[in-house]
């Protein structure tokens, strides 16, 4: 992962100053998820080697797996040819990248008109966010 001091001056930020980043499992490569970059989420992730994210909601950075435990080990990180969005090729840790439980948030898929969960829970999130 590079580290020299204006690499992150290559990026197209948008006007709040966020880059959209996709994490694709680096061995399958199924998209896992879709969230939103800060710079310092960014030059986090290059230095720690897990994916930090920055939360609009809550509006402060997100270290993914905080509070699930499924973190997100870097294996590469990827700019396209536009400079403004992030692909960051993890290790989905505990199998689980979603809020949901399930492996994916891609977990509907449009079918005659309506959208349908086609993926299966893997663990409950009661059970993932209330036993800790």
């Amino acid at each position: 992962m590079n580290r020299e001091p204006g690499w992150l001056d290559r990026i197209r930020w948008n006007p709040d100053g966020l880059v959209p980043a996709i994490a694709q499992d680096a061995d399958s490569g199924r998209v896992l998820m879709f969230a939103w970059m800060n710079r310092e989420a960014l030059q986090l992730t290059a230095a720690q080697g897990y994916a930090v994210y920055w939360s609009r909601s809550r509006r402060k950075l997100w270290h993914k797996g905080e509070s699930s435990g499924h973190r997100q080990k870097i294996r590469e990180i990827r700019l396209d040819c536009d400079n403004d969005v992030i692909l960051l090729c993890v290790e989905q840790q505990g199998g689980i990248a979603c809020h949901t439980g399930r492996e994916s948030c891609f977990h509907q898929r449009l079918e005659k008109q309506q959208w349908r969960t086609v993926e299966p829970v893997i663990k409950d999130p009661e059970e993932i966010y209330h036993s800790k």
